[in-house]
C-alpha cells in the first residue's frame, strides 16, 4: 500500500518526539571523528511546508511544532537543523528526520534513504542532493537487509513505517533481530504510533524480550481532532549512546510542564 503522505501529519507532536531523539542521538554520535553510516526506511520527501493544504487541513503543525518549539534548550540540535532549513526554505519550512540528519552528519558520513511511493521519492530527490547521500526507490526493509552491516559500521538506522499493514507489527521485531544479528553495533531506532486501539503492544513486547538493555521512550497526548485514532509517541532504540536516555527524559519534562502531554 502506498497511500500514506506525511505532508498532512508533518510537524505533529509525534514529529517533535522523533525529530528531537533522532537530533540529540546523531550530535552524540557525531561527537567522535569517526565516520558512520545512516540508513532510513521510510523516508518520505524530506521537506515539507507547514502552510500547504494538507498541513492546512489536518492542524496538527498548529498542535505539534507551532506550539512548543519554545521548549526546546538553546542550542539544541533540533532546533539547529530547523533553523538552517528554514533559512533555506523560509518560515514555514519543516524537515522530516531525512532532511534532519542532513543538517546534522557531516560530508565523511554516508546516508542512505529509502522512499517506495513515486511522488514522495521525487520530492526527497529534488529535496535532497549531496554526494554523500544516496536515495533508494525501494523497499526499506528490503533495503536494510541489503546494506547491513554498512560502511562505515558504526551507524543508525531509522525505522519510521506507516504502519498501513497490521502486519508491519508482527514484521518489526523479526526485523530487528535479523538486522541486530548482522550489525550488533548499529543503533537501531523505530518509532511507532500509540493508538486508542493497542496495537503497538504486542510489538512492544517482543522488541522488549528480545532487546532488553534498549531505551523505550513514549509520550501521550490528546487526539489531534474528533475521532482520530492517535494519542500517542513511541521511540524504541537498541544500543542507545550515552546521554540519550536523559535527553529523553528531559523532553518528557518539558513538554509536560508546557501542558502538551495528556
Amino acid at each position: 500500500m502506498l497511500s500514506y503522505q506525511h505532508a498532512f501529519h508533518a510537524g505533529n507532536l509525534a514529529d517533535l518526539q522523533k525529530h528531537a531523539l533522532l537530533a540529540e542521538l546523531l550530535s552524540y554520535m557525531t561527537k567522535k571523528d569517526k565516520p558512520l553510516s545512516y540508513i532510513e526506511t521510510h523516508a518520505g520527501r524530506g521537506l515539507y511546508d507547514l502552510t500547504s493544504a494538507e498541513a492546512v487541513k489536518t492542524g496538527e503543525a498548529a498542535q505539534g511544532i507551532e506550539a512548543y518549539q519554545g521548549i526546546f534548550r538553546q542550542g539544541h540540535p533540533y532546533l539547529q537543523a530547523l533553523a538552517e532549513v528554514r533559512r533555506e526554505h523560509g518560515p514555514s519550512a519543516y524537515p522530516g528526520s531525512p532532511m534532519i540528519a542532513a543538517k546534522l552528519l557531516r560530508s565523511q558520513d554516508k546516508l542512505h534513504l529509502a522512499e517506495l511511493h513515486p511522488q514522495e521519492h521525487a520530492a526527497l530527490t529534488r529535496a535532497l542532493r549531496a554526494p554523500n547521500i544516496a536515495i533508494h526507490r525501494q523497499d526499506g526493509f528490503d533495503l536494510a537487509q541489503s546494506l547491513c552491516p554498512p560502511d562505515p559500521r558504526r551507524g543508525v538506522m531509522l525505522v519510521d513505517p506507516p504502519y498501513e499493514l497490521k502486519q508491519d507489527y508482527v514484521e518489526l521485531p523479526k526485523l530487528f533481530r535479523q538486522i541486530a544479528k548482522k550489525w550488533n553495533v548499529g543503533v537501531l531506532a523505530l518509532w511507532y504510533p500509540i493508538l486508542n486501539s493497542a496495537a503497538h503492544v504486542p510489538m512492544l513486547a517482543q522488541l522488549s524480550e528480545d532487546f532488553p538493555g534498549a531505551l523505550c521512550h513514549e509520550i501521550r497526548f490528546p487526539p489531534a481532532r474528533e475521532g482520530h485514532r492517535m494519542i500517542g509517541s513511541g521511540m524504541f532504540i537498541v544500543n542507545p549512546p550515552w546521554g540519550l536516555a536523559e535527553a529523553a527524559a528531559e523532553l518528557t519534562d518539558r513538554l509536560r510542564s508546557a501542558g502538551a502531554l495528556g
